[in-house]
């Protein structure tokens, strides 16, 4: 079958049809409270960058409930832990400022999404609200937002992502086997496995 491309804004509404007027219009700009106590009760969400080139990323930040801090209606700040020092987001931001934010609550089917300008912070005063652990980060990501809004259950209610009993962990290799065989082919799995078992959890807030 040959495949039948979609090239037009046109063609996509011809498709899918238009939003209702309050899904199309329920973007806003600055932070409701109602937004405030999400951002309070989120201990995850996904940030989406891409560099100035096209090339795209979408990195976990992880923490916390209330990672996010609320510097004013605006404007918020995530901190960065240590990782993999890759960098993928933080270097496509160098280029180019917009990033998308999605935050999830564990158990919620809905969502807060997030759509801004960002910019990398090495140092502000209020670092020393970010820290966990004793970890203050050594960087920060500073958003200034463009457009928020909550997005609908269907994704998550489709999935059955919160449901246990569909949950199958087992279905694809462990993490020490991924590593083996596409990262770390010199290491054995009993090392991976020691590496990747309590120890790592011990490492979460040292550089």
């Amino acid at each position: 079958m040959d495949v039948v491309e979609v090239t037009s804004e046109e063609q996509l509404r011809e498709l899918i049809g238009t939003p209702l007027p309050r899904t199309a219009n329920k973007a806003r700009a600055t932070l409701h409270p109602l937004d405030k106590d999400w951002l309070a009760a989120a201990p995850f969400c996904m940030i989406a960058t891409s560099a100035a080139d096209g090339s795209c990323d979408v990195s976990p930040k992880g923490d916390p409930a209330g990672f996010t801090l609320v510097l004013d209606d605006s404007t918020i700040a995530i901190p960065e832990r240590p990782g993999n020092k890759r960098a993928d987001g933080f270097r496509n931001i160098l280029s180019n400022p917009h990033v998308g934010l999605l935050y999830i609550l564990p158990g919620r089917s809905d969502t807060l999404r997030i759509n801004g300008r960002a910019r990398i912070v090495a140092d502000a005063p209020w670092f020393d609200q970010m820290v966990v652990k004793g970890h203050r980060p050594q960087l920060a990501l500073l958003v200034e937002i463009d457009e928020i809004f909550h997005h609908c259950s269907k994704a998550f209610l489709r999935s059955a992502l919160w449901k246990q009993e569909t949950w199958n962990t087992g279905a694809v290799a462990s993490r020490a086997l991924i590593a083996k065989a596409l990262e770390r082919p010199d290491e054995t799995i009993e090392e991976l496995e020691e590496y990747y078992g309590a120890k790592y959890l011990e490492k979460l807030y040292k550089a």
